[in-house]
């Protein structure tokens, strides 16, 4: 069962004192890429968390949030005056006109250390509470992306099925195909009004036949996409697999559409082509 890279999880734990937010949202990338937005307390933290999400989610472009919300009437968080003060008479000699204190206290505490906050030892219980946290929200953003999943494959599957359907017009259009060369070969020679050796002629046209023979091409579509589908199936999301997959059936479907040589079949690759590249547009979002 494929996985899309996009997904969603979020999950709140509300403490005494703190309410506890994780948000992870996820994009589609070639890699694992984890942006990662928390408190400053916990930046020693900030390895084992992303281990613990890049295990989880493998691949895509992740945001990362942990958010800590004071509740109660605790807070470590303090002014530091003698800073606050110092923009206060700074702001009053620039000043061109007496502003208000309060005008000049508003902008001094936007400045930069106007608040100082102690720094506290992180809290164990309340890691382990955020730790509970993350494994939620993970589950979350897994099952966002199973869902995705799902509509993807039915998707390809779609696709899929009518490339199966154009492959064989394909294999069934193909004597009708040959035999019209065939017949445009015999019918440029009988142009000319020249006498010409019919067994070297017969020898030419095999040779020109095999030369523009798409055999080869038609049995290994046919086996890239019952490839494919096998892969889809598979318990596990191979997005890469896939997309290598979805390189060769391209390589085959050109091959048969420069053979062709004739305007019906080629009418057919270009079919086949485009149902290919919504493949290809869609597998770019496949884990």
């Amino acid at each position: 069962m494929i996985q899309s890279m996009t997904g969603f999880g979020k999950h709140v734990i509300q403490l005494p004192s703190k309410k506890i937010t994780i948000e992870l949202k996820s994009l589609n990338s070639k890699n694992l890429d984890v942006n990662a937005r928390m408190p400053s307390a916990y930046r020693e933290k900030e390895l084992e968390l992303r281990k613990i999400i890049a295990s989880s989610l493998v691949r895509g472009k992740v945001d990362f949030g942990l958010y800590i919300e004071t509740t109660g009437t605790t807070t470590t968080a303090q002014i530091n005056e003698e800073v606050v003060q110092a923009y206060i008479k700074q702001l009053q000699k620039v000043s061109d006109y007496k502003a208000e204190m309060s005008s000049l206290l508003e902008v001094a505490m936007r400045m930069p250390d106007s608040m100082k906050t102690d720094r506290e030892d992180i809290d164990e219980e309340e890691y382990k509470v955020i730790l509970r946290a993350l494994n939620e929200a993970l589950i979350e953003i897994n099952t966002f992306r199973s869902e995705e999943g799902s509509v993807l494959e039915k998707d390809f599957m779609q696709r899929l099925n009518a490339l199966e359907n154009l492959l064989d017009e394909v294999v069934k259009m193909d004597p009708d195909r040959q035999s019209d060369v065939r017949q445009r070969l015999e019918k440029a020679v009988a142009d000319m009004a020249a006498d010409v050796d019919a067994n070297r002629f017969e020898q030419e046209l095999i040779y020109y036949l095999e030369k523009y023979d798409i055999t080869e091409e038609k049995v290994r579509l046919a086996n890239h996409l019952d490839y494919f589908t096998k892969t889809l199936k598979s318990d596990d999301s191979n997005g890469k697999k896939l997309a290598f997959i979805t390189q060769e059936m391209g390589r085959e479907i050109n091959t048969i559409g420069s053979k062709a040589n004739y305007a019906p079949m080629q009418q057919l690759v270009v079919q086949m082509k485009d149902e290919l590249e919504k493949i290809k547009e869609q597998m770019l979002n496949v884990l």
